[in-house]
């Protein structure tokens, strides 16, 4: 079959859906930058994605691509030389597939990264981490009185089972709040210094945002 615009002769390449591809997941994709692309690709930000036949657009989450792992940490930046995945709300899709994604510049679409369509998983977990931190006020060998991380006693009693360490490489734990501003009373497996800093991880799953329909160009 041929055709065009104009009268001009073009072909046209006819195809169809396999099963659920005209639904909507939660759609994995493992890509890594390109070399030609030097500007920064943070999370979230909008990319138009080439897969095969679709065209449509997104704001990715990145993440790593432990493939043993079942959760999977969330990353500020796609870093150069770093095979990560994006995870995004699209059509279904079967891979194998190739991806290019395209970041808008005022001069049109530039290439920004390229991978492999890994399918449609919306049971992946990408966690977020969250940092607390707090400062020792009074330190004794390996126990030390915490000020600043919480400010009230039901918020320590709630923590208190999480594991706290500090930039310089202490473990340990909460005993119990001290006063009523939310100071609290920590035993390390060695001697903590006075100038350390004490913090607990915090960790969220994270989700990509949902792009308006008019985005899924085709």
């Amino acid at each position: 079959m041929a055709g065009g615009r104009g009268g001009a002769a073009a072909p046209y390449a006819i195809f169809g859906l396999l099963q659920h591809e005209t639904k909507m997941s939660l759609v994995n994709f493992s890509v890594h930058k390109s070399q030609s692309y030097e500007d920064p690709l943070a999370n979230k930000d909008e990319l138009v994605f080439y897969t095969g036949t679709r065209i449509f657009g997104g704001r990715p989450i990145i993440s790593d691509s432990a493939p043993n792992a079942d959760k999977h940490r969330n990353h500020k930046f796609l870093r150069q030389g770093e095979s990560c995945t994006f995870s995004l709300y699209a059509p279904i899709h079967h891979a194998p597939l190739p991806v290019l994604c395209f970041k808008r510049e005022r001069g049109g679409l530039r290439l920004a990264a390229s991978g492999l369509v890994k399918g449609s998983d919306p049971d992946r977990v990408v966690l977020k981490r969250i940092v607390l931190t707090g400062y020792p006020h009074k330190v004794h060998k390996t126990k030390a009185y915490v000020r600043y991380m919480f400010h009230n006693p039901s918020d320590v009693r709630w923590f208190q089972p999480l594991e706290v360490w500090t930039k310089y490489g202490r473990r340990g734990k909460i005993r119990e709040p001290v006063g009523t501003h939310g100071s609290m009373k920590c035993v390390f497996d060695a001697v903590v210094q006075q100038r350390d800093t004490v913090c607990i991880s915090l960790y969220k799953r994270v989700f990509p945002k949902w792009q308006d329909h008019e985005n899924f160009i085709r």
